[in-house]
């Protein structure tokens, strides 16, 4: 069967693009899709030598390919006046793989579209164009140097003791993280210190929940398990997302699949509290509250995982993680870590 060849993007848009990058003040490359690949991102590195171009990508990618060696990429925030404050100085914002960024989610009196008024926003390739020839293309046309002038270098973090939390969280794991490993990351408010300090890891795949639903992460790990059976899988994965898809243990068990499960259980759906207060309610009911709370009953996911076959532990300490995480990154099978992390309801004023 013949692979569907890929259109490519017009010289035309090539040199109106290079022109519009020569010409702007402060610009930028929004990157998306297959842009985000280590090869494409590479071109991308070399547009920036050239021109002073910020490289930013969507808030939530399919698949980015980051760390060691590789072309660091600058993440659009989450909250919608957020990622408009980090993109209003761009004047001109090309977009590659993707679309004009706009917010996740349309909050009362905060802004959908997210660039500058005043910005240049032009679309150089779409989802449907091939990246990594439009970028190259470019980069030759901006006689580009031929190597990006930054790339990431491996750090090792020092850690903190004391109880866990989302920071120390990403340290154990950027300082562990095998080569080539793949992440999937569904670790909704307690995931961003560890896609923060994995920019410093050996090299591997990142991959994103892509949707607004949850519960993408524990199948998205299997499936990519059983596609690259040589590489390390890790599922980073919230408490309330993974009850969608707990079987999913199950079948890792079943088919003796090398994921390593990290369970961020803060007993609560956390960041539908926050949409919540986003979206005006600020003084919720009792009622309302307990929609949100998974701790009535609390949820044991390590006799969970137990009770399906699965080797787990718990983590309350960064040096119970760090002795559990490493452990887990030498060893093959599937397992399940469960870290006991700080709780959301209570921050939440009563009625």
């Amino acid at each position: 069967m013949t692979k569907p060849s890929v259109p490519c993007v017009t010289d035309e848009a090539i040199a109106k693009t290079a022109q519009a990058l020569r010409q702007g003040d402060v610009s930028a490359l929004f990157l998306g899709g297959r842009a985000l690949r280590a090869d494409a991102l590479w071109q991308a590195g070399r547009i920036a030598a050239a021109t002073g171009a910020r490289l930013i990508s969507e808030t939530f990618c399919a698949r980015i390919q980051r760390g060691a060696g590789r072309v660091p990429v600058e993440r659009l925030p989450y909250f919608g006046e957020q990622a408009a404050e980090f993109l209003q100085d761009i004047s001109t914002l090309v977009v590659v793989g993707s679309k004009a960024p706009v917010s996740f989610f349309a909050y009362p009196n905060k802004p959908s579209y997210l660039p500058a008024e005043t910005a240049d926003v032009s679309t150089l390739a779409d989802v449907r164009h091939d990246a990594l020839d439009a970028l190259t293309r470019l980069a030759d046309a901006l006689d580009a140097p031929k190597s990006p002038a930054v790339l990431q270098t491996q750090t090792t973090h020092a850690l903190e003791a004391g109880p866990m939390n989302m920071l120390e969280l990403g340290k154990v794991i950027a300082n562990h993280l095998p080569e080539h490993a793949i992440v999937s990351d569904e670790g909704a408010t307690n995931g961003m210190g560890a896609f923060a300090y994995t920019g410093y890891s050996a090299p591997h795949e990142w991959l994103m929940l892509t949707g607004g639903a949850i519960g993408q992460g524990l199948p998205l790990a299997l499936g990519a398990a059983v596609a690259c059976p040589d590489q390390k899988v890790i599922a980073l994965q919230a408490d309330g997302g993974a009850m969608y898809t707990v079987q999913s243990l199950w079948t890792m068990v079943r088919e003796n699949l090398d994921v390593t499960v990290v369970l961020l259980n803060n007993s609560s759906y956390a960041i539908l509290n926050i949409e919540m207060e986003r979206v005006g309610v600020t003084n919720p009911t009792e009622k309302a509250r307990s929609l949100l709370d998974l701790s009535n009953p609390t949820i044991d996911w390590v006799q969970l995982a137990q009770g399906m076959g699965m080797s787990a532990h718990r983590a309350e300490t960064v040096s119970d993680f760090d002795q559990q995480f490493e452990h887990a990154m030498q060893h093959r099978g599937p397992c399940l870590i469960e870290v006991i992390l700080p709780g959301y309801m209570s921050s939440i004023p009563t009625g």
